[in-house]
Formats: structure tokens, sequence, C-alpha cells
């Protein structure tokens, strides 16, 4: 059975109890798997990039056939830290609802709508408009240049900056390692190991240090960062409470020696 997370943030736990550990985020709109329909009030799923967890269905649209028509026809992605969904294209109007970046919407088409704004249809069938800048096209593919979609993955990865740490998040409200380096890939079609590990099946390939470049990843003991250029990386750091950059170079001042000496490898998305 498949669902369509209609919840801001839908979280994903360890077991079928809200006092479990938090180990994963599903955005809204996003389509997943139900693996097991355990009582009236928890289920099992898997999500798109086969990370699994227990969900309230009340977070959930539970419908084959719905879920189906939303995969082919949510082809836009909310790029803004926090996107309003309002009842009518002005400001002053009700807000409907309230995204975060990497949910999921349908655009829809309207000639008298002004140019500033975009008519978007949500999970329920109902009409919203937001912002026509905070929502795009998702990337359906990996067609652009290896030096293009290096620079979009680390420019998606800083657009986190500042976001709090949270453990098994991945929005701009909470974000982890993990979360931040898999959201990064995903907003740019990539779906990558959503833990701090390099997994077979999943498209990043360990490369030795001296290879890396802008975008690839540096794992360490149960923590993920990404490489940016210039010995900088990237990463939500439980140490530091908040996304933010570091520097494997010990002469800079955000010179990091509990992460620099303990690098476990490298992981790339492109085969050198």
């Amino acid at each position: 059975m498949n669902a369509i997370v209609t919840a801001m943030i839908a979280n994903l736990h360890s077991e079928p109890n809200e006092a479990s550990e938090l180990v994963d985020e599903a955005l809204y709109g996003m389509p997943v798997y139900i693996l097991d329909d355990l009582d009236d009030n928890w289920v099992r799923v898997q999500t798109a990039y086969r990370y699994e967890g227990f969900c309230q269905k009340v977070q959930l649209l539970i419908n084959d056939v719905k879920t189906n028509a939303w995969k082919e026809e949510a082809t836009y992605v909310v790029t803004q830290n926090f996107a309003d969904v309002l009842q009518e294209p002005r400001i002053q109007s009700t807000k409907i609802t309230t995204l975060v970046r990497g949910s999921s919407i349908r655009y829809v088409l309207k000639e008298e709508i002004d140019t500033e704004w975009a008519a978007v249809q949500l999970v329920t069938g109902e009409i919203g408009y937001t912002r026509k800048k905070w929502i795009q096209e998702k990337i359906a593919d990996t067609s652009l240049s290896e030096q293009h979609l290096r620079e979009n993955v680390v420019q998606t990865a800083l657009s986190y900056l500042s976001a709090p740490y949270r453990w098994g998040g991945k929005s701009p409200l909470g974000i982890d390692c993990s979360g931040l380096c898999s959201m990064a890939y995903m907003l740019n079609g990539v779906f990558i190991y959503r833990d701090a590990r390099i997994v077979e099946g999943f498209p990043i390939v360990e490369i030795s240090f001296e290879q890396i470049q802008p975008g690839d990843l540096l794992y360490f003991p149960e923590h993920i960062a990404m490489y940016i250029g210039d010995n900088l990386y990237v990463h939500s750091s439980l140490g530091g409470n908040e996304v933010s950059i570091n520097s494997l170079d010990e002469r800079h001042p955000d010179y990091r020696k509990d992460l620099a000496t303990t690098i476990t490898a490298v992981g790339s998305l492109f085969t050198p």
C-alpha cells in the first residue's frame, strides 16, 4: 500500500511509539510505501530512498490510486526555508498551510495569476497560492555536467547554514548530519544513503582523499560532512548545535582536530 505525507513534517520513529528515537523525517507531499499496517494508529513505512521507520497514520493519506497520481503530478518542490500556501494570491490572504524546503506540490497553471504567484495543489486537492520564486520543478535526472552538479549540491547544502541540529531531522527547522547531505543530493535529483556510511546499492562510492572535490562526502565515526573546497566542509554538528562550516587545515580558525584526524572514508557520486 502506498501513502503520501500530509503533515508539514512526518516523524519516522524506531518503534511505534512517540517516545522512541526519531530516525528520519518525511516531508509534506513525499510518497512512502507501507510495509506493515500495525494498528489504528501506526504503520511501518519505507521512503523512496529505502529508509524505514514507524509513522503515525494521521500524518499520511493512505491511498494507492491517489499516491500514484500524486507521484506523476507533484513535480514541483519547495526551495524556500518556509513557504506559506495562501487561499488567495495576496499577502493579506488566510494561510492554508506552511511547507518547508523539500516538500512536494503540484503546480497548477492559471493564466489570470500575477507573475509573482503560483497556484499549487495540495495533497487534499485544495488549491492555494505561494510565491513563484519559492518553488521549482523537481530535478528528475542528473543530465547536468559533473561540475554543475557539484556546484548545485554544495550551494544546496550551504542554504541550510545555521539551521539547528536535530537528531533524525532533515528540514530547516532542524537537521542532522546525514539529513543535510542526503537533502542536498535529493534536491538535485539523487538519492544517497540516509546514514553516515557508504552502503552498496547507493550511488556514493569510496575514493581516496587525494581525489576529493567539492560535493564529495567526508565520513567520520558516526558523522558525515560535505566537502566544499579549500579544505572546508559544511556539516550539521551535534557539537556545534547547527549547520556550520569547519576546516581540515589546522592553521584555520575553524579547524576541528576531533574531525580532521578521524576521517574514515571519502565518498563521491562521480567515478574518478
